[in-house]
């Protein structure tokens, strides 16, 4: 195999695939980088951790045809110490790989195409489009509240179930959940379908890989495709794929509490402002000792914001428009925060039932045809 590269161009498009090729391994497949190339100027690169992986193509002038793999932290490493902005790699047939740039040359180990693990299908009659500001929006909303290392594997990811014309995604542990729905410019993937509707569960790392793939732009567009224990996303010219969870997830609207007493409505900025100043006191990592809460006091006019500590303490008053009983409740505050910090809107409402039941959080005045909701446990307090 001979390739010549453009030294910048070929270092832009494997960094975002070194996110799945593994550093240390017993399998040194999975820490190369597939090279695929096809005369006369294709280049197939792919990354795989066996769990999720990338595919993406650069322009290359290919001598030499080839199908080897090169451990990739080499590779990239490579392409970032040398001058020249062409580079040629050679593979021989030792399995022997040479980069070369002018006078300079690396050379490193390289496998046989065949000895890397089986990548699953990247195409499927079933699936959709969405735009990419959407999804990656609404998954940032919500994926705080996911699990990480919960006995229970389904609530390790989030759930999204897809319709026609609306989107809907929950994450949700034993402390705190998430969940907003949206209508949604949904296309079908296939024509021949009469409607859309699909669910499935996205792992932790691969929700955090797909956002940092994801654009802002409104007119971006990303293809899904669902097999059954994968799933493919195709963005811009990158194919990303990752392993599902299997299983059910749960009946998360039987958690959501509805009938409650007791409501508030306070200025988020201001609400916020008053819990990064609890911060300081409940943040604080003091030998031998967990960290503090922070207690929300419901009153007539005002939320009273306060925290204590071995170390020190604060207080705070926020203005807000209440209805029902005064209340006493506890949370953890980093909770708290995110769950506020999720709500777009100038006024945020908290409905409280009592100070041992779960309390929801929603945005006031958000825009039409959004849907969003977090509910939080609270803490129980000695005193």
């Amino acid at each position: 195999m001979k390739i010549i590269f453009y030294r910048s161009k070929a270092a832009s498009a494997i960094a975002p695939l070194m996110a799945t090729a593994v550093n240390r391994s017993t399998l040194a497949a999975v820490e190369g980088i597939l090279i695929e190339a096809k005369a006369p100027d294709t280049v197939i690169l792919t990354t795989y951790d066996l769990e999720k992986g990338m595919r993406t193509t650069v322009e290359a002038e290919v001598i030499e045809e080839g199908y080897f793999v090169v451990n990739a932290q080499k590779f990239n490493q490579a392409l970032h110490v040398m001058d020249s902005d062409k580079i040629t790699l050679t593979v021989d047939e030792k399995f022997r790989a040479t980069i070369t740039s002018g006078r300079a040359n690396i050379s490193m180990n390289a496998l046989d195409g065949e000895d890397f693990p089986a990548v699953p299908s990247l195409k499927s009659e079933m699936g959709f489009f969405i735009h990419q500001s959407v999804l990656r929006k609404m998954l940032l909303k919500t994926t705080y509240a996911m699990g990480t290392v919960d006995q229970r594997q389904v609530l390790n990811g989030c759930f999204v179930h897809v319709e026609d014309d609306s989107i809907i995604i929950v994450a949700c542990d034993g402390f705190k959940l998430a969940t907003c729905r949206r209508k949604a410019d949904i296309k079908k993937g296939n024509e021949e379908d009469r409607y859309i509707s699909y669910s499935f569960i996205l792992p932790v790392k691969t929700v955090a890989e797909v956002n940092k793939l994801l654009s802002d732009d409104e007119d971006a567009i990303t293809r899904i495709y669902l097999m059954r224990k994968h799933i493919v996303f195709e963005i811009g010219n990158i194919i990303f794929f990752s392993r599902l969870i299997e299983g059910e997830y749960v009946d998360y609207e039987r958690l959501i509490i509805s009938t409650h007493k007791i409501t508030l409505e306070a200025d988020k900025d201001e609400l916020m402002s008053a819990l990064e100043r609890a911060a300081l006191i409940t943040e604080e990592k003091i030998a031998g000792s967990v960290r503090s809460h922070v207690k929300l006091n419901v009153t007539n006019e005002y939320l009273e914001v306060s925290a204590n500590s071995t170390n020190g303490s604060s207080y705070d008053e926020v203005k807000i428009d209440h209805t029902g009983e005064d209340v006493v409740i506890a949370f953890n505050n980093r909770y708290l925060m995110d769950s506020i910090r999720s709500c777009d809107t100038e006024k945020v409402r908290f409905s409280i039932s009592s100070p041992l039941t779960g309390m929801n959080i929603e945005p006031v005045g958000e825009d039409e045809g959004v849907e969003e909701l977090y509910m939080l446990q609270p803490i129980r307090m000695k005193d």
